[in-house]
C-alpha cells in the first residue's frame, strides 16, 4: 500500500477493478506465495495477483493433498503475505471444509481472511456454489471462482483428472463458469480442462479467466511458486520451472555444514 504526499493511503496498483480491466488488454502472470519473504519478492517483480493457496498443504506443510489444510493455516499465511505486499492483489483460498459447512460459517471464514489482510477470497465450485458466491460478494468481499478440475474434489474424481473432455462434461464447465459470473465472481480459475474449452469460456464470459493447465488462451495464468522456482522434486506437466532453487538451496546447506565441520565457520575474530 503506497501513500500520497498528504500521507493518505492509496489503493494498490492491482485491485479487483484493475484485474477485471486487464481482460483482453494485458495477460497476467499470477502465482502463489505462502510467506512474507517470497511474497515480497513476487510483489517487487510485478506479479499482479498472489494466491495464498490451499496448495500450502502440498508445498509447505508436507501433506499429499490440499484436503488437510484448515482455515487457520490459510489465515496465518495470508497475514504474513499481506504484510509484505504493496501492489499485488492478495487472494486467500478457502480450504476444504471452510465453506461447504453452511453459508454462515463460510461467510465467517471469508471475513477472517479479509481481516487477515486478503483483498479477496477464492473458492471451488460452479452452479451449486453460486448462491454462496452471491452472498459473500454481497457483503463486500470479492470472490474469485474456480471451475473445471477442482483439487478439493480429488476423492470424487478418483485422482487429479482433466475435466471437460466429453461434450456433456464440457457443457457443465461452461454452465459453471456462467453461473459464477452471474453470481458476482470478479474472475474465474479454469483448471485442467482442454484448451479449446478454455478458449470458449474466455470468449464467453466478461470476467477474466485464470488458467491452470488450461492452455494459453486464458486471460491470465496461475503457477505454483514452488514449481516456478524449481523447489519441488516433481511438478505437473503443464508447469514451467524458471529457476532451479532446489539444487542451489541444498548446495548452500551442504556448504554451511561442511564449513562448520571443518572449523572455517564462523571465522576467528
Amino acid at each position: 500500500m503506497q501513500k500520497d504526499q498528504s500521507g493518505k493511503k492509496e489503493m494498490k496498483k492491482w485491485n479487483v477493478q484493475a484485474v477485471r480491466a486487464a481482460k483482453g488488454k494485458e495477460k497476467l502472470g499470477c502465482c502463489t506465495a505462502y510467506d512474507a519473504c517470497f511474497a515480497a519478492l513476487a510483489d517487487q517483480a510485478g506479479v499482479p495477483v498472489i494466491l495464498v493457496g490451499d496448495s500450502i498443504g502440498n508445498n509447505v506443510l508436507g501433506y499429499r493433498t490440499t484436503l488437510p489444510v484448515d482455515i487457520a493455516d490459510i489465515v496465518a499465511a495470508t497475514a504474513a503475505v499481506a504484510r509484505a505486499v504493496k501492489d499485488a492483489l492478495v487472494v486467500a483460498d478457502l480450504p476444504f471444509g471452510s465453506y461447504q459447512c453452511g453459508e454462515d460459517a463460510a461467510l465467517a471464514n471469508a471475513v477472517a481472511c479479509i481481516k487477515a489482510g486478503a483483498d479477496a477470497v477464492k473458492l471451488e465450485g460452479g452452479e451449486e456454489f453460486a448462491p454462496l458466491i452471491r452472498r459473500i460478494a454481497a457483503c463486500g468481499i470479492p470472490v474469485l471462482a474456480h471451475v473445471g478440475m477442482m483439487p478439493q474434489s480429488v476423492n470424487a474424481y478418483g485422482g487429479f483428472r482433466k475435466q471437460g473432455k466429453t461434450r456433456e462434461d464440457a457443457d457443465k464447465v461452461v454452465r459453471d463458469a456462467l453461473a459464477v459470473e452471474a453470481a458476482g465472481a470478479f474472475a474465474v480459475t479454469l483448471e485442467c480442462i482442454p484448451s479449446e474449452l478454455a478458449a470458449q469460456i474466455t470468449a464467453t464470459v466478461a470476467i477474466p479467466t485464470i488458467g491452470v493447465g488450461a492452455g494459453p488462451v486464458c486471460d491470465a495464468q496461475w503457477l505454483v511458486m514452488h514449481d516456478l522456482l524449481g523447489l519441488n522434486e516433481r511438478s505437473p506437466s503443464f508447469a514451467k520451472q524458471y529457476a532451479n532453487l532446489r539444487d542451489v538451496v541444498r548446495d548452500a546447506f551442504a556448504a554451511y555444514v561442511g564449513e562448520v565441520r571443518a572449523g572455517s565457520f564462523p571465522p576467528s575474530r
